[in-house]
Order: structure tokens, then C-alpha cells, then sequence
């Protein structure tokens, strides 16, 4: 069974919503209901992929798309498993630089396991998780991110900068994210993943001009960094795979989540190659 992951560096704003209000904010963004992190549903992804392959293949090969994705009316889903896009890197602000990679040992270690199953040979150092209250890091001293501060335990792992690097379409981005990398304790960055969400009010106008609709939406912000990994639903079929990884490193930009009209769900894609995993028995 072949394999193909997916880096997801945000390059604006990303609404991946739930549609039911939450308190005071109306459009939430989906969120893992043990973790609580945010993330972009498998099938809110493959229908981004669809339409995407649709756009760029509607002048030659329409089949490809089917072969990938199904048709509605037939019994065969399409030869090709989207994931979940899950959080990797949530930016922060922090008054040390203009802002901070956070990640955590949890994250971490699930990163490994898709790995793992995906029969990639990045390899993810294991990291000791800091106290609560504190940090793994570039920086010395007090970090101050929104309204809270950390003490720092101890550097990085040069390996880990390196690894997570591979997930990066952009070359600049990539080489500052060793300055930026903070690991916390899962607590900390639990607070972050729920809290330190961009909020933005949006508003609905009527002919006068006075507002019609006023409601508040949740967004992961820009240069979040997300994965997700595609694979064949059955290693003897003809999944097409090989053809939508083509595409998606010739045209490495895809859009996701809601809001796009005002520009929203954009992710600058970067192609890794899977290897072999685990076969699957999914229909």
C-alpha cells in the first residue's frame, strides 16, 4: 500500500468549521473531542482535494478524479484515504520574537506514530517533556507567550528542528523554525490549542448599510502547521495515488475550510513521500 504525506503550512487564515455556536463564538473552528485540538476533518479534506483535482484535470483526464475519489453513483469510493489534517505547530505570540512555533511531546509522539504506520523514514526524536510552567527552546530565560510566561528547562534536539523542517514547502520559512520551535508541557499547550485562537467579528450589511448579521468566528491562524496523510484503499487497485501526488507537487497550493471567498483556507503544500505502509480493509 503506497503512501503520500502531507505538510499543511497555513498561509492565511484557516476556518474549518463545526457549524454550531460555542458561547460567545458562533463558528468555532472542529476540534478532537479528547484533545480538544483543532483540526480539518478527513472529509472536509478530500472534498478540498476533489475539488481541487477537478480543477486542474477538467481540460484533460476527467477519469482521474473518479479513480481517486469515487463517484456518488457508483459502489467503488475511490481508490485514495484522505486523514484528518492534524495540528502540528500552533504560532503563538510572544513578546521574545514576533511569534512562537508551539508543539508538544503528545503531538509529538502521534506525529511518530503516522509516520510509522505510513512507512515514512523521517524519524522523530523522542523529547522529554519540560515541568508545567516551563520550556524546551532556543531562547533563555523567560518566555513570554500572550499573557503567560515559562521558565526554560533546556534546549532542543537538533534532529527534531531538522525533521519538522521536511513538512515546510518554503525554503525561508524552514530555516527559521529551529529559532522559533518551543516544546511544552501537554497542559500549556492544551491552553494554547483551546484559547489562543484567532477570533475575527464578521459582519452581514443591508441595503442601508447597517448591520444585518454580526457574528464571530474562529480561526487557526496563519503559518499554523498541519499534516495529513493519503494512502491507496487497497493495494491491488489502480488508486490513482501516483497521478494526484504529481499534481499536488506541480501546483502545491490547496484551499480548505470555509470563508474562502474572503480568502481564507489556504495551505502551501509539501509532498513526502510515504513508503509502504500498512494495508488497509477500509471501503
Amino acid at each position: 500500500m503506497s503512501n503520500i504525506i502531507l505538510g499543511l503550512l497555513a498561509e492565511t487564515f484557516i476556518h474549518s468549521g463545526t457549524g454550531r455556536n460555542e458561547g460567545a463564538i458562533d463558528l468555532p473552528v472542529a476540534r478532537e473531542a479528547a484533545t480538544d485540538y483543532p483540526y480539518v476533518p478527513g472529509s472536509g479534506m478530500k472534498g478540498a482535494l476533489r475539488d481541487y483535482s477537478c480543477e486542474y484535470w477538467k481540460n484533460g483526464d476527467t477519469g482521474k478524479t473518479d479513480r481517486c475519489f469515487g463517484k456518488e453513483d457508483a459502489e467503488n469510493a475511490g481508490g485514495v484515504l484522505v486523514s484528518d489534517a492534524r495540528l502540528l505547530l500552533l504560532p503563538v505570540r510572544s513578546l521574545t520574537s514576533a511569534y512562537k512555533w508551539l508543539t508538544c511531546p503528545l503531538v509529538l509522539e502521534r506525529l511518530r506514530r503516522d509516520l510509522k504506520r505510513s512507512g515514512s523514514s523521517i524519524t522523530i526524536p523522542n523529547v522529554a517533556s519540560p515541568a508545567d510552567g516551563r520550556y524546551l527552546g532556543a531562547d533563555n530565560g523567560t518566555l513570554y507567550l500572550e499573557e503567560r510566561t515559562f521558565q526554560r528547562d533546556n534546549g532542543l534536539p537538533e534532529e527534531l528542528a531538522v525533521a519538522l523542517t521536511k513538512f515546510i514547502a518554503d525554503d525561508s520559512t524552514a530555516e527559521r523554525l529551529a529559532r522559533h520551535l518551543v516544546i511544552l508541557h501537554d497542559n500549556n499547550f492544551n491552553w494554547f490549542a483551546r484559547y489562543a485562537l484567532s477570533v475575527q467579528a464578521r459582519n452581514m450589511l443591508d441595503d442601508n448599510k447597517k448591520s444585518k448579521n454580526l457574528w464571530y468566528e474562529e480561526s487557526l491562524p496563519p503559518d499554523t502547521l498541519m499534516y495529513s496523510m493519503l494512502g491507496e484503499r487497497t493495494s491491488t487497485s489502480d488508486s490513482g495515488i501516483g497521478d494526484l501526488k504529481d499534481l499536488l507537487t506541480a501546483h502545491p497550493y490547496l484551499q480548505t475550510g470555509g470563508s474562502e471567498t474572503v480568502g481564507h483556507g489556504w495551505f502551501h503544500v509539501k509532498v513526502m513521500d510515504g513508503g509502504k505502509g500498512e494495508a488497509s480493509d477500509e471501503h
